[in-house]
């Protein structure tokens, strides 16, 4: 196999609808888009849900009950097996360390550390909370947890 053989699937590939490009085109004058209107104009439409005017649906249900969105905390996984990855012997594990070896990316309030994995390195772990399994890991392979 070449570069220069190389070619999509049958079928994966479609032309392109020329709009605009004359009568004889079958696509001409008004482009397939009809006789004037609302959806023949350029950047025409309307957004999604818009009913003609009519009070839309989720404006007429009726809003009940409580939502945890604002209030829940944000809180970021790591395992054992990534931490045994990125960190050497002897090592201190803190947010800072985390986030520079790539394992937390997002803004989080509390950062989670669970058991799935194996961990053969004695590190000191000065981060939010534990898993009862990945404290139990931790400490058995000498490592030390600061709370």
């Amino acid at each position: 196999m070449k570069l220069h053989t190389l070619a999509p699937n049958k079928g994966a590939k479609h032309r392109v609808k020329r709009l605009g490009c004359g009568e004889s085109s079958g696509h001409g004058k008004t482009s397939c888009k009809g006789n004037k209107g609302q959806k023949a104009r350029s950047g025409s439409g309307t957004r999604v849900g818009f009913e003609g005017g009519q009070m839309p649906l989720h404006r007429r249900l009726p809003k009940r009950g409580f939502n945890n969105i604002n209030f829940k905390t944000k809180v970021e996984v790591v395992n054992l097996a990534q931490i045994d990855k990125a960190f050497n012997d002897g090592d201190t594990v803190t947010e800072e360390s985390l986030r520079k070896a790539g394992l937390i990316n997002r803004d989080c309030e509390v950062i989670k550390v669970l058991g799935q994995g194996e961990i053969s390195k004695k590190l000191t772990f000065a981060v939010g909370t534990f898993s009862a399994s990945a404290k139990e890991k931790v400490e058995k392979a000498g490592g030390s947890v600061q709370a």
